[in-house]
């Protein structure tokens, strides 16, 4: 399919909403996540509860961010590793940078990490010839793809299996031309295959981080495949690259969170492998570790976080990056991932991009909403995402931002609005036209030049009765007091 996401968001939404394969792997997509979702909820009693208690964590943590920072600094140089501040993605790519060539590294393992393509790591460290390998097999199956991910749990959720043995057998050119790919297991042992190799021949692994633990200085990394076990034990030095909010101040606060995560993100009481890290391979007394880095580096990512806190999207940092907001988000399940044209796609995303990015380029995503507000109702962290994405859109509309001809009909409404007898009379002029509409063809409607491009992918039913709200209400009224 190919990235989309440099082009005008409206050109991005066209070409998903006409590209078939996309089209088909949404489909797919709709049913899967939700129930598996709302089946892992009813099984847990204690599911809201939990809710609260992981947003009222997520709450302390924002507003004591600096101390568990702090905190969790001393901890992870305690157990032998380092932690580099970077303000911003070039600080973050320069800390990484430095790290591999100290190591002459030329092979670079990595994890699923949203932080990490906010980044573009990948493409700093190709730059000087040192190659990253993917080893989620999502990540890995775009990455020769040459896309982004388009879901933050699921990053090739867009692309069909078909899609999948065309991109193998378009790389991997050492393996017979004949072999058969068309089932799920042939796909999976040919990745398993390859990136065996990579694990044993990488110098330096590069993981994310779905929390940091104060407490302790330890890391968690939550996969379903292994991979990301492999990826930081295997190699000799260890890169945890990360953002400052993924801070919780202890194991049992993580716990909790853990226990949302899994549920909210697939469905899944837990995910295969919750890993914890902590420090580099330590060597004592007692015996050394069988396993392990023998350096332990961790990035910690401000890029514009740290400007939220006592702001008014500050609610933002709470979120523990389930994607449960974009599973059950009727625009993505439409669009799809790349369409939104950042990092982070979905509801998410429409709030979080224009606090990293700017609004001035990412004004359409607050508007690609229909506000129906099942975002905020299945987010673990209870995120109020539609009033936020209300919030960047007063903004928009106080710092005259984006096209005109929306302004203009709003200020028509406003007209209108403000001037009871001269609305109540144009109202009696639509119900009548309404009614023509009607007895004739009520797709007349779409044929009117301001709604042929909602109705092109909307319903809209010709208006029923000849009355209008407020002539029905004052109507049932005038009948109450006659009956009294």
């Amino acid at each position: 399919m190919g990235i989309i996401e440099n082009k005008p968001f409206h050109d991005n939404v066209h070409d998903a909403l006409h590209n078939d394969n996309l089209q088909q792997a949404l489909r797919v997509m709709k049913g899967g996540f939700i129930e598996k979702r709302r089946k892992a909820r009813e099984k847990l009693p204690e599911f809201d509860e939990l809710r609260n208690i992981g947003r009222d964590i997520r709450n302390d943590v924002i507003q004591n961010l600096d101390a568990y920072l702090t905190l969790y600094e001393q901890k992870v140089v305690a157990a032998g590793g380092h932690v580099h501040w970077a303000k911003d993605a070039a600080a973050a790519n320069a800390a990484i940078l430095s790290i591999c060539q100290s190591k002459n590294a030329k092979i670079v393992t990595k994890g699923k990490s949203m932080v990490g393509e906010e980044i573009g790591i990948n493409a700093e460290l190709e730059k000087h010839n040192i190659t990253p390998v993917e080893t989620d097999l999502g990540e890995y199956i775009i990455q020769l793809r040459h896309e982004r991910p388009s879901h933050i749990i699921a990053p090739a959720l867009h692309v069909l299996k078909e899609e999948v043995e065309d991109a193998f057998k378009k790389t991997h050119l050492n393996l017979p031309k004949d072999r058969q790919l068309k089932e799920n297991q042939d796909l999976i042992k040919e990745a398993r295959h390859i990136l065996r190799e990579k694990y044993l021949t990488a110098d330096v692994g590069i993981t994310g981080a779905n929390f940091l633990i104060a407490e302790t200085g330890s890391s968690i990394i939550v996969t379903n495949e292994g991979n990301g076990d492999l990826t930081q034990h295997l190699p000799k030095t260890h890169i945890v690259i990360t953002s400052i909010d993924k801070i919780v101040p202890t194991l049992e606060d993580a716990s909790v969170l853990l226990r949302l995560l899994a549920r909210s993100a697939t469905g899944q009481e837990f995910s295969s492998y919750t890993t914890f890290s902590t420090g580099k391979k330590r060597q004592g007394p007692n015996g050394d570790d069988l396993d392990g880095p023998e350096e332990y580096h961790v990035i910690l990512l401000d890029n514009g976080r740290s400007n939220l806190i006592g702001s008014e999207f500050q609610e933002v940092l709470r979120c523990i990056r389930c994607g449960a907001c974009m599973n059950h988000c009727p625009v993505y399940a439409a669009i799809g991932g790349h369409a939104y044209g950042g990092i982070y796609p979905g509801p998410i995303g429409a709030v979080l991009t224009p606090n990293l990015s700017g609004l001035k380029d990412n004004y359409h995503l607050p508007n690609a909403s229909s506000f129906c507000g099942r975002c905020e109702a299945v987010c673990p962290m209870h995120i109020p995402l539609p009033d936020l994405m209300r919030k960047w859109r007063m903004r928009q509309f106080k710092d005259n931002i984006g096209e005109k001809l929306p302004k203009f009909y709003l200020a028509i409404w406003v007209f209108l609005a403000t001037r009871p007898v001269l609305y109540h009379a144009l109202l009696g002029v639509k119900l009548k036209l309404s009614a023509f509409f009607k007895r004739r063809d009520k797709s007349i409607l779409k044929n009117i030049f301001f709604l042929k491009a909602w109705q092109k992918y909307r319903d809209m039913p010709a208006p029923q009765g000849n009355m209008s709200f407020h002539s029905l209400y004052h109507q049932q009224k005038d009948n109450k007091n006659h009956e009294r």
